[in-house]
């Protein structure tokens, strides 16, 4: 894929996206614009399947509303919650670390700065860029297996990790599509880009890609 074909790229894949499942994180900031929630579920999604992601996010989100609501409830209720979501016990001691370090250090709210977020127990750059741009709306691209996967597989960029991935988007992309780039790519990776058999004949941007392996 050239860099020159990125914008209609980008236009496809937001006409296409309506027809697939948004991601539960998008759902969430889009039905909530609550920077705790999208954290608490960025969390719960690494290393999760997106539909157990969904199933432990409204079973969890129901009982944990706020910050002190995490504060509050035992670890061992919290882990409950959170089964059977990938690592659900470390995910448990995380959040709970999570919230002591929201309430002492930054009054129960979210930071919304990039350095403060890594800070936290728990977040790498993905989580914490999925909280800056779905949270806040603030410009930053979070890549992910999907985003990774189809822009290597695009041949948009040849890199070996999300963070050389994440580096190099930020030079090839305009800001404005910062923010969105990543759940359009996540619904087009579980819809049709997908890791081991990408439906490449119905793909609506296989003109642009330069997949080795496309099937038409």
């Amino acid at each position: 894929m050239r860099r020159e074909d990125v914008d209609k790229v980008i236009r496809i894949l937001r006409s296409e996206f309506p027809k697939w499942n948004a991601p539960v994180v998008s759902l969430i900031a889009q039905k909530t614009g609550n920077p705790f929630r999208v954290l608490v579920c960025a969390l719960v999604s690494t290393r999760t399947k997106d539909e157990t992601t969904t199933l432990v996010c409204k079973k969890l989100l129901e009982r944990v509303k706020t910050v002190d609501d995490l504060y509050s409830i035992s670890e061992e209720e919290l882990s409950g919650l959170l089964y059977p979501a990938g690592f659900y016990r470390s995910k448990a001691r995380f959040l709970k670390e999570i919230a002591k370090e929201l309430k002492q250090k930054y009054n129960s709210r979210v930071p919304d700065r990039l350095e403060d977020l890594l800070k936290l127990k728990g977040v790498g750059r993905k989580v914490a860029n999925l909280v800056l741009s779905e949270g806040y709306q603030i410009p930053a691209i979070c890549v992910d297996t999907h985003v990774h996967r189809i822009t290597n597989r695009w041949c948009l960029v040849k890199t070996k990790r999300p963070e050389e991935t994440e580096l190099k988007l930020m030079e090839i992309l305009p800001k404005e599509y910062w923010i969105e780039f990543n759940k359009l790519l996540v619904a087009f990776g579980q819809t049709l880009c997908k890791p081991l058999k990408p439906l490449c004949g119905v793909c609506p941007i296989r003109e642009y890609c330069d997949y080795e392996f496309k099937t038409l």
